[in-house]
């Protein structure tokens, strides 16, 4: 176990994480705010669901996500199905031009990791992956296990307003 001034250092280190996610919010087009990112990130991971689940995925209150949900939805970026199981309720799916916005977030946040650590070895991004996996996976995930690809790091940018679970 680390001695106790391990921890109050890697407590210092995290707080200080929210630099690195600002500056990876700043990458999102105009139109898309990290809560949007959010939701497209979502969909694409766990495929078409409720907002019941999607509000669960963003760790909010479903007021907040059904916000997030709606600007998607006026982009054209996803769409609101009625549940078969449940004609009150909503099913989120995206549509081609929110998996088009994905493709282009996705490729703004790989060219953003590629730029900022482009002195890092193979070997240490690997390691960094291997060890924030440990990390989430000590803190618990409100995920399902059935999926566990990382939400493409533009999404991640969003826990700062919307508390997506990175």
């Amino acid at each position: 176990m680390a001695a106790q001034r391990h921890y109050d250092e890697l407590a210092r280190q995290l707080s200080a994480f929210g630099a690195v996610k600002r500056d990876m919010a700043r990458i999102l087009p105009h139109d898309c705010p990290a809560g949007s990112a959010a939701v497209l990130a979502l969909l694409k991971r766990y495929g078409d669901m409720r907002m019941s689940r999607m509000a669960e995925l963003m760790a909010v209150d479903m007021s907040v996500a059904s916000r997030h949900v709606a600007h998607t939805a006026d982009r054209g970026w996803i769409e609101r199905r009625p549940d078969p199981a449940d004609k009150r309720s909503r099913i989120l799916t995206l549509t081609a031009e929110g998996h088009e916005q994905m493709n282009n977030l996705d490729a703004r946040t790989t060219e953003l990791l590629a730029e900022r650590l482009s002195d890092w070895s193979d070997d240490e991004v690997n390691q960094l992956i291997a060890l924030m996996t440990r990390l989430r996976d000590s803190f618990g995930d409100c995920r399902t296990t059935a999926s566990r690809a990382p939400l493409p790091v533009a999404a991640q940018a969003s826990t700062q307003t919307t508390r997506t679970p990175a």
